[in-house]
């Protein structure tokens, strides 16, 4: 797909189909009402006869237009005016895409980007926003289909952005360039997350890391084997892949366009590629989706690639501990006590808290290896997130307040929403251990939050976030399919990083 941004007025264009928006009560933006007088009434007499009344996800299409130059309108309802925030405006972007998404024009003119959004007055946004909304309903995941099957065919192949005046089309043009890398990014953490695990195994992650570093001259790749693990003393990573015969790796993309001695944010995403919950294995309903887990590990790619799309001037290292989670004659087992990395011991209670573990040494290895500006962690970590927060929001945690604003900024930008949960050291006792210094789980009361203080004994040199996307990593049921969450607030945490460099 092809994303242009041009400044000109509705009733003028030759293309396929001009997409504008229709408010509450029948009324017209001032670009429909553009087209409507140029056509002599013609969306007037629509909104009369009750096609058309401006309810919000609303689409009508015109054909057969008389003194215009465009082969069809798409009317979208964008509900009331004075509501029109960031939530309204993506499901009418949303409602737009999936009715061009049928269409037969090659082109399209895209004028919901120039209405005016409650709170929003930055056409680098509104431009991004539909561009990502779009890409975002075009998407199919169709690497596992076979022979025989037709795979989805659209014939739009352009969709011009338009803008009120030339003087926006610099802030426009941004919004394309960003848009673009981030959908990418998106599009990447789907493919790798909607892949089963038969295929996306560890091997596989360490394979895609080192194909993105082909495509991106300025990232580079290094693998850890186990042996290598082994002797850094990652006890408890190694633990985890045990039981499983595909060896676990731990993926290192560095992406270095800052500085020198600029120091990197690093991004530590949970790979676990399939878990079954090992020894405390899980009910057999849904476990399917457990491919899901590698959903962190899938976001890290897919920021680190945008990240070098758009050739941000900073320095961008991103840590996969990458491994599957099953139950075998060596696996490890609840009332095991391991070492880890950082020398500090594990009591097993619940080997279905494996991902913290993994984490851990994933940490370990980040505080020894790099003097970083931030780190952020990202896991489809703990059931309790979803109980808490549902599909809506991921639980944000930090030890800094600075990065926990900065991060939840970037997600309310974006929409990719985080929400700040509590790190209190009162927490930690749930933690306690008759055996070890720790346990692995905290019992059932605040699981998101004890995991998340888990993970805090491994990051308390550091200035450290964790965001647990349990809850926006997939959809279930009809729809289910990975989001590519939280790939968005990254990459705007990024961007607004590279912008104060």
């Amino acid at each position: 797909m092809e994303y242009l941004v041009k400044s000109g007025s509705p009733e003028k264009q030759r293309v396929g189909c001009v997409v504008v928006g229709i408010f509450d009560r029948r009324k017209p933006s001032t670009q429909a009402e553009a087209l409507d007088t140029a056509s002599g009434g013609l969306i007037a007499s629509v909104m009369r006869r009750g096609d058309m009344d401006g309810k919000l996800g609303q689409t009508t299409v015109l054909h057969g237009l008389d003194n215009l130059f465009c082969d069809r309108i798409l009317l979208v309802g964008c509900g009331k005016e004075r509501d029109f925030n960031q939530r309204a405006y993506q499901r009418a972007c949303r409602a737009a895409a999936a009715e061009l998404d049928g269409m037969g024009g090659v082109d399209a003119a895209f004028y919901l980007t120039e209405l005016n959004v409650k709170g929003r007055d930055d056409f680098r946004w509104s431009v991004k926003q539909a561009l990502m909304t779009v890409e975002e309903t075009f998407y199919r995941f169709e690497a596992c289909r076979g022979v025989g099957y037709e795979k989805h065919s659209r014939k739009l192949a352009r969709l011009v952005f338009q803008v009120p005046r030339r003087s926006d089309l610099p802030a426009a043009e941004k919004g394309v360039s960003e848009g673009v890398a981030t959908a990418n990014g998106v599009k990447l953490a789907k493919d790798l997350g909607n892949m089963p695990g038969n295929i996306c195994t560890p091997t596989y992650l360490a394979e895609q890391a080192g194909a993105l570093a082909e495509r991106q001259a300025k990232v580079k790749t290094n693998v850890l084997e186990e042996a290598d693990m082994e002797a850094l003393g990652m006890g408890a990573l190694l633990a985890v892949s045990r039981g499983s015969r595909q060896p676990a790796k731990l993926i290192v993309m560095e992406y270095m366009n800052g500085p020198k001695n600029a120091k990197p944010t690093v991004l530590v995403g949970k790979g676990v590629t399939f878990d079954s919950g090992g020894i405390s294995i899980k009910p057999g309903a849904a476990m399917d989706e457990m491919k899901y887990d590698m959903g962190g590990a899938a976001s890290v790619f897919g920021a680190v690639q945008a990240a070098a799309e758009l050739e941000l001037p900073i320095n961008v290292v991103g840590v996969v501990a990458a491994t599957e989670n099953l139950p075998d004659g060596d696996a490890y087992k609840p009332g095991d006590i391991l070492t880890s990395m950082s020398g500090q011991t594990i009591e097993i209670l619940n080997t279905d808290a494996e991902g913290r573990l993994a984490l851990a040494d994933a940490l370990t290895y980040v505080e020894r290896n790099y003097d970083s500006d931030a780190v952020v962690d990202m896991a489809t970590l703990t059931g309790a997130a979803v109980i808490a927060l549902g599909a809506h929001a991921a639980g944000l945690y930090a030890n800094n307040s600075p990065l926990r604003r900065s991060l939840r900024d970037a997600g309310e930008y974006v929409g990719d929403r985080a929400w700040p949960m509590p790190l209190w050291e009162e927490y930690q006792s749930q933690l306690d251990s008759n055996f070890a210094d720790m346990a692995n789980v905290g019992g059932k009361a605040a699981g998101s939050v004890t995991a998340a203080s888990f993970l805090h004994r491994f990051a308390r040199k550091l200035r450290w976030a964790h965001l647990d996307i349990a809850g926006v990593a997939w959809k279930t049921g009809k729809d289910k399919g990975a989001t590519g969450r939280p790939v968005g607030l990254l990459v705007q945490y990024l961007i607004e990083r590279a912008q104060q460099a």
